[in-house]
């Protein structure tokens, strides 16, 4: 049993009833800057890649908002790819997520594309309305528009990676003759939604090729994952994959407890993997650590987390 096959990163990283690991960058402790330094950035995403993670995630952070408090991985997520691209072979390259309604969906379709084909079909997409308000002024976008913006984008997206006939868009209605290229490597791309995105939980089920959600109790997390698998089989959909973020702080004591952090917990390792663990009996596919609280060396972790948690997951 497979999900629909898109392309390779995502027919390797999502397989139903499994879970895989990938790994957030930055790849560093910075827990008390929003700043990143971006150390060794390439260097430690060549050693997640040999260590046999599935894939490393970029965001889409245009501008360092003093109330969010997090400038991602501060270079352009779609320049990064094509950087990324060029440097590993094997992992996946996702992006969680390009905030559509910022910017025009031709120059996401055609720089996503690009970026797909350059890495040999690694590129995972994945897309929401966005969640900082600050932002929108600063590109002269209406804020409280921004869900009927990210269904338009999708729109215009998906026809210019398909339709070379030409076709009518909010943004744009590019006329026949005129052809976006290049198109994916595989003729599509995986487009995964995060959170709502401003939709509505029957639009989240049928569009997208994939959820990106964020961390919860089991119990609640369970049960929006039934929820949302649930409305894809009243809709004769078949079956696409969940993921989540993770924040982890990885102690040298693999029996310690958990202890709460920001959007994840502070354990150690058979903690970890006991969660991990449930996450998959509830159908979760793939979960994205991230280490920016991390306070042990980040090539030791990365390493402990290869030794103890890939033979389990991946």
């Amino acid at each position: 049993m497979s999900f629909q096959a898109i392309n390779k990163a995502y027919n390797e990283t999502f397989k139903p009833g499994r879970l895989s690991l990938g790994i957030f960058v930055p790849i560093e402790n910075h827990a008390y800057t929003a700043v990143p330094t971006m150390q060794q950035h390439l260097q430690r995403v060549q050693l997640v890649e040999e260590l046999g993670f599935s894939a490393v995630w970029l965001r889409d952070v245009p501008f360092n908002v003093p109330t969010f408090g997090d400038a991602g991985q501060l270079f352009d997520p779609f320049v990064y790819l094509g950087y990324l691209a060029g440097n590993t072979s094997r992992i996946a390259l996702g992006v969680s997520s390009i905030v559509l309604p910022l910017r025009h969906p031709a120059h996401v379709a055609k720089a996503a594309a690009s970026a797909d084909v350059l890495s040999g079909g690694r590129i995972l997409l994945g897309v929401a309305s966005g969640d900082r308000p600050e932002e929108y002024p600063a590109f002269n976008r209406p804020f409280e528009s921004r869900g009927e913006s990210f269904r338009a984008s999708i729109e215009y997206i998906r026809e210019s990676w398909s339709n070379t006939q030409g076709f009518t868009n909010a943004f744009g209605s590019p006329g026949r003759g005129i052809d976006l290229l290049p198109k994916p490597a595989a003729g599509t791309l995986p487009l995964l939604i995060t959170g709502s995105s401003r939709q509505s939980p029957d639009w989240l089920a049928r569009n997208g090729d994939g959820w990106i959600t964020y961390p919860r109790r089991i119990d609640a997390q369970a049960a929006i994952i039934t929820d949302w698998r649930k409305r894809m089989d009243e809709a004769g959909i078949v079956d696409k994959p969940a993921m989540q973020s993770l924040y982890i702080d990885l102690q040298e004591n693999p029996n310690a407890a958990p202890r709460p952090i920001h959007l994840g917990f502070s354990s150690g390792v058979n903690a970890l993997r006991s969660y991990l663990r449930q996450l998959q009996q509830i159908g979760i596919n793939h979960v994205g650590l991230n280490l920016r609280f991390n306070t042990t060396d980040v090539e030791a972790t990365l390493k402990r987390l290869a030794e103890e948690l890939l033979p389990d997951f991946n």
